[in-house]
């Protein structure tokens, strides 16, 4: 893709449509670039204050202080954290959780019943079993027994009770891990900060979950590259184009471990606690917030197409699914998108 600015991230390449120096934009408006660090990866924004008004440093300060906050209430590698705090108890007893917590809570119980249960934020047992969490990296598949004693301790409708702003466990051992709706939720925070500056053309990006309002710096809806699902082969795959919406994708050709010829992705199936089998290789999910974006794609990857789609068009998300298919020659990818989906990107 040349002459263009790309930032590449998990899956996506964005793509605003200034060339790579961002001053060759119009003068008359302040194109504000920042970045840094968090939630484990990296956040980016780009936003176009058309005023000239909004201070850079300001608007970096305002953001990391938002980011500082949902760190202390939503992340699993901070010992301090709110959730941290929840996973250490071992209390039956209801606890009252802070707003930004019963959000992602609400958010992810809503997402869990819609998706068949495998949107499951209790599936931590079996993520560290396999080897893809914080504590163990190994290249060997799990016992069938010590796969079904995971199991015991997971399943977010057995294990976890939600309910407003309250939470309780219902096993001592419950755990509850939100890598895949907390990054959306860091994007959505960072869109409120910006907003409150008066912008209102911005895109802001973490760890490959984003969202984009307005124009980009030329006047035109936001390009977003999704990534061809190859591990071996970064193309784009479809360029999207963006404006006022979240979108994350969400793949398993990344995370994954071949034993005796097998491929075992990150990808874990909620019902048998193993990774997935199905030829769905990539969810693109478009939705009105980079929260939901972000949950919806990993469930959309469980489910895979089948099922997915027809999830998908009863809901009237936006949802394209990328299967691989080996030929002769080469492995090729089928693109199918849900009805919201075709109405958004025609």
């Amino acid at each position: 893709m040349p002459d263009r600015f790309q930032i590449s991230r998990r899956n996506i390449l964005i793509m605003p449509a200034c060339l790579a120096v961002l001053g060759a934009c119009s003068s008359e408006k302040s194109v504000l670039k920042l970045s840094g660090l968090t939630m484990g990866t990296s956040y980016s924004v780009i936003a176009i204050d058309h005023t000239g008004e909004a201070k850079e440093d300001q608007l970096k300060q305002a953001i990391e202080k938002a980011l500082k906050q949902v760190d202390d209430h939503l992340s699993n590698w901070n010992p301090a954290s709110e959730i941290s705090g929840f996973n250490a108890s071992r209390s039956l007893d209801p606890v009252s959780m802070s707003p930004a917590l019963a959000e992602v809570m609400q958010a992810a119980q809503a997402i869990h019943q819609a998706s068949d249960g495998q949107f499951d934020v209790t599936l931590g047992p079996l993520i560290q079993l396999w080897g893809f969490g914080s504590k163990s990296k190994q290249n060997k598949t799990p016992t069938d027994d010590a796969v079904n004693a995971a199991l015991q301790a997971s399943g977010q409708n057995r294990t976890l009770k939600v309910s407003g702003n309250t939470l309780k466990k219902q096993l001592p051992e419950t755990e509850i891990y939100l890598a895949a709706i907390g990054k959306g939720y860091g994007v959505d925070v960072i869109a409120r900060v910006i907003e409150s500056f008066g912008i209102k053309d911005y895109m802001v990006e973490i760890g490959g979950d984003l969202y984009a309002s307005g124009k980009n710096p030329d006047g035109q809806s936001w390009k977003i590259g999704v990534e061809t699902p190859d591990a071996h082969d970064r193309t784009v795959e479809k360029i999207i184009n963006l404006s006022n919406l979240g979108m994350a994708t969400s793949g398993d050709y990344r995370n994954y471990f071949e034993k005796d010829g097998v491929r075992y992705s990150h990808i874990l199936d909620a019902r048998t606690g193993r990774p997935i089998t199905h030829k769905t290789a990539s969810v693109t999910v478009l939705t009105e917030n980079a929260m939901l974006a972000d949950a919806w794609a990993t469930a959309m990857l469980v489910l895979g197409r089948e099922r997915g789609l027809k999830i998908a068009n009863k809901r009237d998300l936006a949802v394209l699914f990328i299967e691989r298919g080996a030929s002769s020659s080469h492995t090729k990818f089928k693109a199918t998108p849900s009805a919201r989906f075709s109405e958004l990107q025609p």
